[in-house]
């Protein structure tokens, strides 16, 4: 089996869609004419999967037109949580070898959130009679192991901050097991606040949600 990028003439999957019934996901496409099976890659989009123009690094996976057509779609169960790509590569048949036609235009390629992990996080501020500093104990409970370049915290002076750039941010320097992760207490200024937030709300939000306890 060997892989090329489409060319004019060649067979390409086109209106790629899916939708989740209960646990399982359901991809549709067009078949071309002509294309009696596919490969499907299936690869984790949170750990930044491969593009069009190379290898896929998953198994793929063959599936037949007529699989297809007895089951009117291709369902795949939902292991984990987290965001999902898929690619459908149409495969031909040329001077006795199998080819996988890559499209580097995307239109066989989706991804998708199977759901998003909670993490819950408390912030703790300690501060004795006798000082002008104060102690700030982290805890983060996940439901899935957490890079340590999703979260961060903030520390502002006379409130907590809002967001991100509401103060100084700091990033955490080990991952969080999933479970219960209390982490080492940190010294602050008596009028100083701290609060977890996402590095990038934009891109963890889709994955995560982040909940106060």
């Amino acid at each position: 089996m060997q892989y090329r990028d489409a060319q004019p003439g060649d067979p390409v999957i086109s209106e790629l869609s899916h939708k989740i019934d209960d646990n399982r996901v359901v991809l549709r496409w067009q078949w071309p004419e002509g294309v009696a099976v596919v490969y499907i890659a299936k690869q984790s989009a949170d750990a930044g999967a491969n593009g069009q123009n190379e290898t896929p690094t998953s198994d793929l996976k063959l599936f037949t037109r007529e699989e297809y057509k007895a089951a009117g779609s291709y369902r795949d169960r939902i292991e984990g949580i987290g965001r999902v790509r898929y690619t459908v590569y149409p495969a031909v048949r040329e001077e006795g070898d199998t080819f996988v036609i890559r499209q580097p235009d995307g239109t066989n390629q989706l991804e998708l959130s199977t759901g998003r992990a909670k993490i819950k996080y408390a912030v703790h501020h300690k501060k004795s009679w006798f000082r002008s500093r104060k102690t700030v104990q982290i805890q983060v409970t996940a439901e899935v192991p957490v890079p340590q370049e999703v979260l961060c915290y903030v520390k502002k002076r006379g409130g907590y901050p809002v967001d991100r750039d509401d103060g100084t941010l700091y990033p955490f320097t080990a991952p969080f097991a999933a479970g219960r992760n209390v982490l080492p207490a940190i010294e602050v200024g008596g009028d100083e606040y701290v609060r977890l937030f996402f590095t990038d709300g934009q891109k963890y939000g889709t994955i995560y949600e982040l909940v106060p306890e």
